[in-house]
């Protein structure tokens, strides 16, 4: 193992699913990344709670906001110990890890379109991760990278998505454009041109699992849909996703970002005020409709010769969702991530540990073609063990 050197690095992502924290131990000597160990720590009912309930003003939010950062260092660090665990069984010590890159929480995020009032000056704009990453190099004795959004934005990006510049070196073609979806709590589409003919795009398409979740937990006590079963037993309501795709943020043009600030439960319940008779198992097929729509404007808009769309994240999981996907998008096949060298769950923890190594190496980690900032910038602070 020791020809792999100064090369392994652990990545830790927690999305806007909010259903826990994904680890990976990824070794980058070679041309591809390996992955050479995974670990999941599921966050309890009560713990998902308070995040969610963060990502809105509330009572004492600053004392609860640091409280859960804490909590969540402590999460993250059982996920580093389980993976530096199943490292060494491969002969991988601690000490060959060269830094942990924890993204955080995002609880907020208000990119430069986002603000208030369009007069408002660009350092109206910011991002929010709850993280505690001093109390992670103390609870894991190894160095952590994180804070890894607020550069780009303070350089007039949006700060997201950061994983297009990853996906280009993990499923980029150097003869035919690619294009990579992530579906998480928000979709996120990668443009992936051949080598060297034009820029990488990439952009949040719009809502991803959050308000499916959501549905589907208040309706069956289920913290998801599996397979989108639920929603293939329900009928589209054609009135209600034209009035979820009325929103503005479908007309922007890229580069654009969006969270749950937006795309949130009340949103979703304003929209419903309107079809009081909806049975609950429509809603979730058309929230299914509403996360596969944008995302398929986003492909033909933008990737109108790709032939493959590539699909990772918790929604490479929900066979209706897939199917809805490859019946919008018919010149494309589309599949899931692992069929081609990574798994749907560990695509974004692993473009996370490749952010850390630019960053513990000085070099860039954002791509302005995709955020709109002003240049190439390193992105991360980074917290010695």
């Amino acid at each position: 193992m020791s020809e792999r050197g100064g090369n392994i690095y652990i990545g830790l992502m927690s999305g806007t699913s909010l259903d826990g924290a994904d680890g990976v131990l990824v070794d980058f000597s070679g041309g591809k990344p390996q992955v050479i160990a995974t670990a999941t720590e599921p966050f309890s009912n009560a713990f998902r709670a308070e995040l969610l309930a963060l990502n809105s003003p509330g009572h004492n939010e600053l004392h609860r906001a640091a409280q859960a950062a804490n909590q969540l260092a402590v999460v993250y660090a059982r996920v580093v110990n389980t993976l530096l665990g199943l490292g060494a069984t491969q002969g991988v010590t601690a000490s060959q890890v060269q830094a942990v890159g924890a993204h955080g929480q995002t609880v907020r995020h208000q990119p430069p379109h986002s603000a208030p009032q369009s007069s408002q000056p660009a350092s109206a704009a910011y991002t929010l991760q709850l993280n505690n990453p001093a109390l992670l190099a103390e609870l894991t004795g190894l160095p952590v990278v994180a804070d890894f959004r607020s550069r780009d934005l303070a350089a007039g990006g949006q700060g997201a998505p950061l994983a297009p510049a990853f996906h280009q070196g993990v499923f980029g073609r150097p003869d035919e454009p690619v294009c990579v979806l992530n579906l998480g709590g928000i979709s996120n589409l990668s443009v992936l041109p051949p080598a060297d003919t034009r820029a990488v795009l990439g952009f949040d398409c719009g809502t991803g699992n959050a308000l499916m979740d959501a549905w589907c937990q208040r309706h069956t006590g289920q913290p998801f849909d599996a397979s989108g079963a639920w929603a293939a037993t329900g009928e589209l309501i054609p009135a209600l996703l034209a009035s979820l795709l009325d929103d503005p943020y479908f007309a922007l043009p890229p580069p654009k970002s969006t969270g749950r600030d937006l795309f949130s439960v009340a949103w979703l319940e304003e929209k419903l005020a309107a079809f009081p008779e909806a049975r609950p198992q429509d809603i979730q097929h058309t929230l299914t409709e509403f996360t596969v729509s944008p995302c398929v404007v986003g492909v033909n808009s933008y990737a109108k010769d790709s032939k493959l769309l590539i699909v990772c994240g918790g929604g490479a999981f929900n066979q209706h969702l897939m199917q809805r996907l490859q019946a919008g998008l018919p010149q494309l096949r589309v599949e899931s991530s692992a069929l081609h060298g990574l798994p749907p769950l560990q695509v974004e923890a692993a473009a996370f540990a490749w952010l850390a190594r630019q960053a513990m190496l000085g070099l860039p980690g954002n791509l302005p073609s995709v955020t709109g900032a002003a240049g190439l910038r390193v992105l991360g602070a980074i917290y010695p063990a």
